[in-house]
């Protein structure tokens, strides 16, 4: 890992930092993949189901990949257990036919965020890459899927069983207890055969963390980078940002691009927004200052 001279940022080592994804490569060494947020549910946090119907959420893709997002992450079920339970066919109904519509129309890379190693096994046969797993393979069955089927995986730190209401959550220390969790699920991946180089991690902002834990996580976030696989942030609107800078849901978009920037400077490599075409003007700048890509176009003075 290094840092660069006058700077605040942090490379971390990455285990196979070049990553084909699906249809897509990726250099995290000096690349930032941008992540669209796309819920078919009625109840997410934030869009509060205006991407629930299908023709809703195919609109909701095609303007992400329109906006040059690098990535679609589908959902069907919501994280937080105050919502009404869903069956295991029911979220097989909302994601498949998304899954599909959006396989047809690119070749950017799709997740599907799921807990259920069903639903997870029927996504990659309807052409998902990635399976994003917000409970921390809490169930060990879903990584087995994952090591037959050849995807992907996003390991996230959360404490709790999905759907499941964790106690006003305490750390000693978050980023290490973070980092620590996340290894170990890492070992466990491993020993069930996913390859390393298909591992991706998530320190799970506000996931059983409160606003104070998700601030030190974020300026403490190289410590998770230094784990050594590709991290993903995802901090969009969320309850930390609201709560810090005392905005309403929809009013969050300017914290979230300056918690998004400050988390690529600490080593996340995937970023996962609502806002896209904000985010990776962003995140394009970001790399541009850091020397990663060069300008679009150079008229300025010359």
């Amino acid at each position: 890992m290094t840092e660069a001279a006058g700077s605040k940022l942090f490379t971390p080592d990455l285990v196979s930092p070049k990553r084909t994804i699906g249809r897509r490569t990726f250099d995290f060494a000096r690349q930032v993949a941008v992540m669209a947020i796309i819920n078919r549910t009625p109840d997410s946090f934030h869009d509060r189901g205006r991407t629930f119907a299908l023709d809703s959420a195919v609109r909701a893709v095609e303007d992400a990949l329109s906006h040059e997002a690098d990535w679609l992450d589908i959902g069907g079920v919501p994280f937080s257990p105050d919502t009404p339970p869903v069956s295991r066919q029911e979220e097989m109904d909302r994601v498949l036919p998304l899954v599909e519509a959006a396989r047809a129309r690119t070749d950017a890379v799709i997740s599907v965020e799921t807990y259920d190693p069903e639903v997870a096994r029927a996504a990659v046969a309807a052409g998902a890459d990635v399976i994003n797993n917000v409970t921390g393979l809490h169930d060990l069955a879903l990584a087995d899927v994952v090591a037959e089927t050849g995807a992907h995986v996003i390991i996230t730190h959360s404490l709790a069983a999905p759907r499941t209401r964790y106690p006003r959550p305490t750390y000693e220390d978050v980023a290490g207890e973070v980092a620590a969790f996340l290894r170990d699920r890492v070992e466990a991946a491993l020993g069930r055969g996913i390859p390393a180089d298909r591992i991706i991690i998530d320190p799970g902002h506000d996931l059983n963390k409160n606003t104070y834990h998700s601030l030190e996580l974020t300026r403490r976030l190289a410590e998770i980078a230094a784990v050594g696989y590709p991290m993903l942030a995802a901090v969009s609107n969320k309850d930390f940002i609201g709560e810090t800078i005392d905005r309403p849901q929809r009013e969050r978009v300017e914290g979230t691009i300056a918690a998004v920037v400050f988390c690529i400077l600490q080593g996340a490599r995937i970023v996962r927004v609502h806002d896209v075409r904000e985010t990776v003007a962003a995140v394009r700048m970001t790399e541009g200052i850091l020397g990663w890509r060069p300008p679009a176009h150079t008229r300025h003075n010359l």
